[in-house]
């Protein structure tokens, strides 16, 4: 490449392509990297929030199965471009979206990812906080500060947590690399010690596993199960719709195609319903153990008492640490860098969003938040579904996987569009995220009702918004 033609609005040596020297990720090292973002708390609640619905546990565990199965295709079709050509995400959108009009999507990433950084930070300091008294017998609590609304305790380990990713901020993607590597065994070990404690202390996993579907014939949902399939299918995707997006910002580490490949069809399907199983079983335990059903893995360490809530903790901490810098700090450390990349370079990225993750007070977000899978999740899988479509579209049938790297960094190159707006890409993304727009009105509470379509479509949301945007950008690119 021709560095010296670069525009330094567009350009810095992060945003750079990687070279043969950055390339250090095998297969082993994209596997490890899911199965350290796959073991978290997020996940540990998927198949009981289906269960909730209605389903039995296989179906629950069946659905996080097949909508990660679905959603690792993009996932390795995005990647692609970040293997071949070694770009981040923001820098292979301006291909699709022109140098300027790329700062949007790349934002509306970023901004998802500061949500997820500020709410996990708060699980990790919360495993932290439920350590210390159980070690103290409850000494570290105490009244809630003003304003805040947290004890002094609460806020000193959220705040230690927080910390903590700051040295990995400051030493880059490598050091996420080798965290991964080191944690993946640990974290799946955990998990499975996990399941052999609950099938152990409650002799076998209880009454929940053996519990029938509400769906069939009888049950309390008799009929309602395609419904509650497709929507939780939705949630499913978009659990890992973000990264399916930013993945090019880890791919443009691989040593080859098929370590990405590879590397991501062995750590992310199985695991994610592994860990899923795990946690609709442990549930399923707990209810003969305790008396009651507890979800909260941070709640059921701290009901274990003596060594074993240390390391049920612990290891919680850890799961939280590596999806966190994996998922949720890469992305928007990569988005705000685009956004002005002569002032503003990767680690200063990252320490904006761990700025944000302290401004948005997670502990009262989560607090506020409605329910998890059918707002949350489908909401902005509505949102990332339709720039997933663009990206394969863009760069699979418009580009047939060729970009010119030197024009990506220049606002006079070939993907400068209409004055660095490529209004096919941005047109695209509108009117793939409409028809979802009423759907999630109504399931967020803004509108009391609206036409049977919409709610339809909105359980469809991420495949509405891929695939019409998908085309829609396909017709007007190729007229453009």
């Amino acid at each position: 490449m021709n560095q010296q033609s670069h525009d330094p609005t567009l350009w810095n040596a992060d945003l750079a392509p990687s070279d043969a020297s950055q390339r250090t990720w095998d297969w082993r090292a994209y596997a490890a990297l899911w199965v350290a973002m796959v073991v978290c708390v997020p996940t540990y609640l998927l198949a009981g929030g289906l269960v909730s619905q209605g389903m039995a546990w296989w179906q629950a565990v069946l659905t996080v199965l097949l909508g990660n199965l679905i959603v690792l295709l993009p996932m390795v079709l995005i990647g692609h471009a970040g293997a071949k050509h070694g770009v981040p995400f923001p820098v292979l959108l301006r291909s699709a979206f022109g140098p300027k009009g790329a700062r949007i999507p790349a934002l509306a990433r970023g901004l998802v990812a500061c949500g997820w950084f500020g709410i996990n930070t708060w699980v990790g300091g919360s495993a932290i906080y439920v350590i210390a008294n159980a070690l103290s017998d409850g000494a570290f609590h105490g009244a809630p500060l003003p304003l805040l609304g947290i004890d002094p305790a609460q806020t000193v380990c959220f705040l230690g947590f927080w910390a903590l990713h700051l040295y990995f901020i400051k030493h880059g993607t490598e050091s996420i690399r080798w965290l991964e590597m080191l944690s993946a065994p640990f974290l799946l070990l955990m998990g499975l010690a996990l399941l052999a404690w609950a099938y152990v202390q409650a002799d076998g996993f209880g009454n929940m596993l053996s519990t029938p579907s509400q769906f069939v014939a009888g049950g309390v949902k008799e009929g309602q199960f395609w419904p509650t399939f497709f929507a939780g299918l939705t949630a499913m995707v978009g659990f890992w719709a973000t990264m399916a997006l930013n993945i090019p910002d880890f791919t443009r580490f691989a040593k080859s195609q098929r370590d990405q490949i590879v590397g991501q069809a062995l750590g992310l399907p199985l695991p994610m319903a592994l860990f899923a199983f795990i946690g609709v079983a442990v549930t399923s335990a707990t209810v003969t153990i305790y008396g009651e059903a507890i979800w909260d893995p941070v709640q059921l360490a701290g009901r274990m008492g003596g060594f074993g809530v240390v390391a049920a903790l612990f290891a919680l901490a850890i799961a939280t640490l590596t999806t966190n810098l994996a998922a949720n700090v890469v992305a928007p450390a990569y988005g705000f860098s685009n956004l002005a990349p002569g002032r503003i370079s990767f680690r200063m990225g990252g320490y904006i969003t761990a700025g944000i993750g302290i401004a948005m007070f997670p502990w009262k977000l989560m607090e506020s938040a409605g329910t998890y899978l059918f707002t949350w999740l489908v909401g902005y899988s509505a949102l990332l579904g339709p720039i997933a479509g663009i990206l394969v579209a863009d760069y699979f049938f418009i580009r047939r996987t060729e970009l010119v790297l030197d024009d990506l960094f220049r606002h006079d190159g070939r993907y400068q569009a209409s004055n660095g707006w490529n209004w096919a890409g941005l047109g695209a993304l509108t009117i793939g995220v409409l028809p979802n727009l009423p759907g999630f009105a109504h399931a967020a509470g803004f509108v009391a009702s609206v036409p049977a379509l919409f709610d339809g479509i909105y359980s469809y949301a991420w495949f509405v918004g891929f695939a019409l945007a998908a085309l829609v950008y396909l017709g007007l690119a190729r007229r453009g």
